[in-house]
């Protein structure tokens, strides 16, 4: 008899500590020795561990949820590492580790945070490369088999990738050399319907078409690009996604595995909310809640409060979401009711930026809302068809700081050398919602500049104004307080940062330090900066992002041929790891006390 699950019963009924079959695997070939109904014990009790671990410490919920019996097919019948397996954006991984001699990150609370979410290298010889964007696992495929050949070997390489990974045009790039290239490559999309929202593009159509004829449809995307094809309506079958599995290894020809899979299967609240539940924090598992309190502001949900109020006004305004809707608090109500002044171009973010320059060059007043993690991805974009253009697009990019995401994959801190070092654009750095809304609010009415605004780090911040409603006189940074002998120039997120450094100055030496609010990240106040060379020995500048590239090292420069001391504080050029914040801003010397330490050493 099979053991219940999440889906019979809403809570955990298995009070054991340890597994029977799970705590025993220590490497994907000890699957094979297991029989089928071996194998159904061991996906609940992986599907166990996982609403375990998940509800405790948080992240991907539904999409591991509903690969656990493709990953124990995988791994039953290809051989790994031999046989390279690619996940693509890694939100369906988690089996993978467990499966590859990592369980006990999943069973044992004290190793929870011994794994990272996605795929890493330096885990295990069974991961390849570290991903965590979208639409990779395709291309970066489609090189290991292009190597292999060049070898002379004959080992498998199968990418997997989701259906909502489909839009990003790398993946369709990916599909299209593997179609030419002819050679093994097993490409097995996990097809649950879904992206983190909503799926959107006409490839669903034809994605709709096969699922609803079992793979027979005579048109066939796939199919069409040089790829052979293969369905598989029960994708949560292990036996049927083995012998599906068993068919294609081994095949001289590129192939897709088409899985139709249920997103947070195993797990009722899941199935049901599949966009809440693609990532989470601790939640609770009998009742799906959340742990801890909401009812907080956010900037997201302050966003889509601002659009959508607009809208009701401004028929001309759209926001554009690459499968992020939330990003700008575009929940499914808010999606209705913007209804077509909302655009979601799926995992897309190079053609959200070529799409927002379109709509601003014919008159209406685009904004995209991307996280900053994200607009790595569409530089060219933005430099060629935006920035060249001069079209007056907005852009909105959030989690542009240190407290955001921290994970290596997706870090935030990287986008003001990116975004500031881009003829035309003006990019802009509130300090706090009152000013971020205002900026925003002239971004759109504007007509002269590409225009990106930096939300105001991950907690909202409020502060007392007035502030400016007119930023068209580009450059001209507010002084806060009018000090002398130190100037402090603090960039959005980092004011507060300032405010303390220029409080303990006073307090600690009786300095009455200036402090500046730069506003513009892509621009120099010559005026100002030319007359703090009057009374002022030191310039520090403070901004929540990487030092190189930055907004500092442009001060720096300007006061290069003069005696102006410049400090300058940010963030380490590193592809920095599940950090602490606290820890990573003490090592960056990103306090106020070391601020204040390090500005008295050169003063005094």
């Amino acid at each position: 008899m099979r053991r219940p699950t999440q889906t019979d019963t809403g809570q955990d009924k298995h009070k054991n500590e340890h597994s029977m079959y799970l705590e025993k695997i220590d490497a994907p070939q000890d699957l094979r020795g297991l029989t089928t109904e071996q194998l159904h014990a061991l996906a609940d009790e992986i599907r166990e561990a996982l609403l375990r671990k998940l509800s405790a410490h948080g992240g991907h919920i539904g999409p591991n949820l509903g690969m656990v019996e493709a990953t124990i097919a995988l791994h039953r019948v290809f051989d790994s590492p031999k046989d390279k397996i690619i996940y693509d954006v890694s939100h369906q991984s988690y089996v993978h580790k467990m499966l590859t001699g990592r369980r006990e990150a999943f069973l044992d609370p004290a190793d929870y945070d011994e794994v990272s979410g996605y795929t890493n290298p330096q885990e295990s010889e069974h991961d390849h490369f570290t991903i965590g964007h979208t639409s990779t696992s395709v291309s970066l495929a489609c090189g290991l088999a292009k190597a292999r050949d060049l070898r002379g070997s004959s080992e498998n390489v199968i990418a997997v990738i989701g259906d909502g990974s489909l839009s990003g045009g790398e993946a369709y790039e990916g599909l299209s050399n593997a179609g030419e290239a002819g050679t093994n490559l097993i490409v097995v999309v996990n097809d649950n319907e879904m992206s983190i929202a909503e799926n959107h593009g006409g490839l669903y159509a034809n994605l709709r078409e096969l699922r609803e004829s079992d793979g027979k449809a005579p048109c066939n995307f796939f199919r069409a690009l040089g790829l052979d094809y293969l369905y598989v309506k029960e994708g949560n079958d292990i036996e049927a996604l083995t012998a599906a599995f068993r068919q294609v290894k081994d095949t001289p020809r590129p192939v897709v595995v088409h899985i139709r899979t249920l997103k947070g299967k195993g797990y009722a609240p899941a199935e049901r909310q599949k966009e809440r539940f693609h990532w989470g924090m601790p939640f609770d598992l009998a009742t799906g809640e959340p742990k801890a309190a909401g009812g907080g502001e956010d900037y997201c949900d302050l966003t889509g409060r601002f659009l959508l109020e607009r809208m009701r006004t401004q028929p001309e305004l759209v926001a554009i979401t690459s499968g992020t809707p939330a990003v700008m608090g575009f929940t499914p109500e808010r999606r209705r009711e913007a209804g077509r002044q909302l655009v979601d171009v799926g995992i897309a973010e190079e053609h959200a930026v070529a799409l927002a320059s379109g709509i601003a060059k014919a008159g209406g007043r685009p904004v995209y809302g991307v996280y900053s993690t994200f607009i790595q991805r569409c530089y060219d974009q933005l430099s060629q068809d935006l920035c060249i253009n001069g079209n007056p697009a907005v852009i909105a990019v959030f989690m542009g700081t240190a407290a955001g995401m921290n994970d290596a994959t997706h870090l935030g801190f990287f986008d003001i050398p990116l975004l500031a070092n881009i003829p035309n654009l003006v990019y802009l750095a509130p300090t706090c919602a009152e000013e971020y809304f205002a900026m925003l609010d002239w971004a759109i009415r504007q007509r002269e500049h590409p225009v990106a605004v930096r939300v105001p780090g991950a907690a909202v911040v409020h502060r007392p104004g007035p502030f400016d409603t007119e930023y068209g006189e580009l450059n001209r940074y507010r002084v806060e307080r009018r000090g002398r002998e130190v100037a402090i120039l603090a960039l959005g997120s980092f004011h507060a940062l300032g405010e303390e450094t220029a409080d303990r100055l006073k307090t600690e030496a009786g300095i009455d330090a200036t402090l500046v609010n730069p506003r513009y990240i892509t621009g120099l106040d010559e005026e100002l900066l030319e007359e703090l060379l009057r009374d002022h020995r030191a310039v520090v500048t403070l901004e929540d992002g990487s030092l190189d590239g930055g907004f500092g090292e442009k001060i720096a420069r300007r006061y290069g041929p003069t005696p102006m001391r410049v400090l300058n504080y940010g963030l380490r050029k590193e592809f920095a790891d599940r950090y602490d914040l606290g820890e990573l801003l003490r090592a960056n010397r990103l306090t106020g006390e070391q601020i204040a330490e390090d500005v008295l050493r050169i003063v005094r």
